[in-house]
């Protein structure tokens, strides 16, 4: 299996190349090396690859910024994803693409199915989804998007990764109380791509662990497991704030856990409580901090 992965610099795309299974042949090619925004350098790397797969990704993540840059948002996570499309489909290539949680509006208090309908919020949100609808209206059941949440790894910029600097920094914290998701580990998640293009899956899914939580619960779980594992010597106050004191500029979605049971049941695997996997990345970030601090 040959695969390209745009975005490679990312989180995601570094995760990606981290697990890639033996036998398959994959490409990362960063923000640098592959601007998607440019129609040429998207055909050329096509054509240089002959993937069988492209895991698209690159993305505009900037929710607050989106707000007043609406054109770079959907020159991205639109325009871009959209020529991507077009270009798999002359290729005959197969796409997964990654889209979000923030497609729905968060105000039902059941997890939301792949087939109910996406209200998004915010200019990210509509630029997903705008995204998501160019992939499936070009390329049909040759498309897999998707759907995740609350994405963190031990290296990348992230909400989890910059709580958890905070508090090393001995900052107290004051944390938002009333948005509720599934924080997703990106390492698990990369696997399970993996798995969806063994399996073989098609059309829209989602995928996140078990569980859900608010911004606040999911900092007072990292700061106790982080102490108990090595990563921060003394605890910080976090103080529960609603969402209104920040200030933000994007809405963000208040209840948005996603259905994944569809997801689960064709990979054959559920996968554990939101926790277990946030424990495992804090004690890999123990040996690697030693492995850093050995180093130098």
């Amino acid at each position: 299996m040959r695969v390209l992965v745009t975005g490679a610099g990312g989180q995601l795309g570094r995760a990606l190349l981290a697990t890639q299974p033996a036998g398959a042949a994959v490409v990362g090619l960063t923000r640098d090396e592959l601007d998607i925004r440019d129609r040429d350098a998207l055909a050329l790397a096509l054509s240089e690859h002959q993937p069988d797969w492209v895991f698209n990704a690159a993305a505009y993540n900037a929710v607050d910024a989106a707000e007043t840059d609406e054109a770079a948002a959907y020159a991205v996570n639109f325009r871009a994803v959209a020529t991507l499309a077009e270009l798999c489909r002359a290729q005959g290539s197969r796409l997964l693409h990654l889209s979000s949680d923030f497609v729905y509006d968060g105000r039902s208090h059941k997890p939301y199915s792949p087939a109910d309908r996406a209200v998004p919020l915010s200019v990210y949100g509509k630029s997903k989804l705008a995204g998501e609808e160019a992939v499936t209206g070009t390329l049909g059941s040759a498309a897999l998007i998707v759907r995740t949440a609350w994405v963190y790894s031990r290296d990348g910029r992230s909400f989890v990764r910059a709580m958890l600097d905070r508090m090393r920094a001995g900052e107290s914290l004051r944390v938002v109380q009333d948005q509720v998701g599934t924080p997703t580990w990106v390492d698990p998640l990369a696997l399970t791509l993996w798995a969806a293009t063994r399996a073989e899956l098609e059309g829209i899914h989602h995928w996140t662990p078990a569980g859900s939580a608010s911004r606040y619960d999911l900092v007072v779980a990292l700061q106790e497991d982080a102490i108990a594992c090595g990563v921060l010597e003394q605890p910080v106050e976090v103080v529960p704030i609603l969402s209104t004191e920040l200030g933000m500029a994007a809405e963000r979605p208040a209840h948005c856990v996603l259905d994944k049971s569809a997801t689960w049941a064709a990979l054959g695997a559920t996968p554990p409580h939101w926790r277990v996997h946030l424990r495992a990345m804090l004690k890999g970030l123990t040996a690697a901090d030693a492995q850093l601090g050995s180093a130098l």
